[in-house]
């Protein structure tokens, strides 16, 4: 088949998650990718690309890992799929119990799902149904920041932040309610040079919104370690010890959305390891499988799975293909590969190499901020470097949309194009690259960048 059939039959029939569809319809090109190695894929055209993005925050381990597909044709051979009700195979036990290991404190008790939306719907419902178990069937609201996004199903967009994607599909699910984001960079002006200040005073609008809402009502607070939309904002010193104390004084359960920042984004297996802060509840997805496959899981503390070995409370939830041996498989040979390979080290040995390396960009005018952990950086647009002033929506679109998204692409970088909140490069590439990548990400956008700059 043809490269020119391939995007014909894309026309014809394949709906684009995302994806604006009216350029597509008009006979415009859709990029076709047809191979993957490393930390580069190659397009149709034999165009090879940095993937600066590891997919979609996913293939942390990179690509054409020989001994991950070797470990899903294995298992197919041997046991192809069998559901985990009531039941339960040697790699779904096997994978829950690696997990458990590496989660913090004494989150034990892991529910698989198959991709990150569901990971945060199904940690919603058991905090309904565990308070209603316990004799507090008020509590059901959830509390998240802005911009923030944990998913695309209704109970998961409900915790979501951002009204582009939320608005279509409205009514949503009641009782989600918003406080501000850990963005310092445009945060309250007396605050930005105080970082454990701000941390505290977006923290109290934690307490803020649980006592407007009424205490005996709130179920949970839902937030990333590191936030992803916005542009990679990561927590201020202190500021995730508070929502801790917050959670605690007044029952409400915290659960850290990992979809992104977990097996080795930040360097560690979960993120919230290295802020040294547990969670009640760990959502997670993506990187278990290093995007393989797909999977996600649920890992929660054994306080909140008590109320469930009685026999009058079944978690009356389930997935077809969770825990699917083939995924489960996959996500342990994943595992023993950042064990071998002490890639969660290696993330945390580079951690600064990359950070000088994109902060250098500070030196352009376009941009007003460099911020993140890890492998997990964004870089962060303006129009004004002096009074932090930010694009129209017009502007945006033309810096964005018609000039950077195919500048990156012609440059043969994978990044993504952030427009919630300031405008934003966003950089997320698999734990395996070093300095020569990080240099070239570096050239890649201080052409491009310069380049916007002089265009606008």
């Amino acid at each position: 088949m043809t490269d020119n059939h391939v995007r014909q039959k894309a026309r014809d029939h394949l709906w684009l998650h995302f994806t604006n569809h009216a350029a597509l319809h008009a006979g415009g090109e859709v990029p076709v990718v047809t191979r993957a190695e490393g930390a580069y894929f190659w397009d149709d055209k034999g165009r090879r690309y940095l993937d600066g993005l590891s997919g979609l925050f996913a293939v942390n381990a990179g690509h054409g890992r020989p001994e991950l597909a070797e470990a899903a044709a294995r298992q197919i051979r041997e046991l192809d799929y069998f559901p985990i009700w009531n039941s339960v195979h040697p790699r779904a036990a096997e994978l829950a119990e690696a997990l458990a290991e590496r989660a913090p404190g004494d989150l034990n008790r892991v529910f698989f799902t198959n991709s990150g939306s569901e990971s945060v719907e199904t940690a919603w419902k058991l905090v309904k149904q565990y308070f209603k178990a316990i004799g507090q069937p008020a509590r059901h609201k959830v509390v998240s920041r802005a911009l923030a996004y944990h998913g695309t199903t209704h109970g998961a967009l409900s915790i979501t932040s951002l009204p582009p994607v939320r608005t279509p599909f409205e009514p949503l699910v009641p009782g989600a309610h918003k406080v501000p984001a850990t963005d310092i960079y445009r945060g309250p002006e007396h605050l930005r040079d105080d970082e454990e200040a701000y941390g505290r005073w977006a923290a109290d609008r934690i307490a803020e919104a649980i006592e407007f809402e009424g205490p005996e009502t709130v179920a949970a607070i839902f937030l990333e370690p590191v936030q992803n939309s916005g542009g990679a904002i990561p927590p201020p010193k202190g500021y995730l010890e508070r929502v801790r104390e917050i959670a605690d004084r007044y029952g409400v359960v915290l659960v850290a959305d990992e979809v992104i920042t977990a097996f080795g984004r930040i360097g560690d297996y979960f993120a919230i390891n290295r802020f040294g802060v547990t969670p009640d509840i760990i959502t997670g997805a993506k990187g278990i499988t290093s995007g393989y496959i797909p999977s996600g899981a649920v890992i929660v503390s054994d306080r909140l799975f008590e109320p469930f070995t009685k026999k009058e409370n079944t978690f009356a939830h389930g997935l077809t293909f969770a825990g699917h041996p083939v995924a489960a498989a996959v996500g342990l040979e994943n595992l023993a590969i950042f064990e071998r390979e002490k890639l969660n080290e290696r993330v945390r040995a580079n951690e600064d190499r990359f950070r000088s390396a994109l902060s250098g960009l500070l030196d352009l005018p376009i941009v007003g901020d460099v911020r993140g952990a890890g492998y997990f950086w964004g870089v962060v647009l303006v129009k004004d470097r002096a009074t932090r002033e930010t694009f129209t929506p017009a502007e945006r679109r033309r810096l964005l949309d018609e000039f950077l998204a195919p500048a990156l692409r012609e440059a043969g970088l994978h990044a993504r194009l952030d427009e919630r909140g300031d405008p934003a490069v966003l950089l997320a590439p698999p734990a395996i690259v070093g300095e020569p990548e990080f240099e070239f990400i570096e050239q890649v956008l201080r052409s491009v960048l310069a380049a916007a700059w002089q265009r606008l």
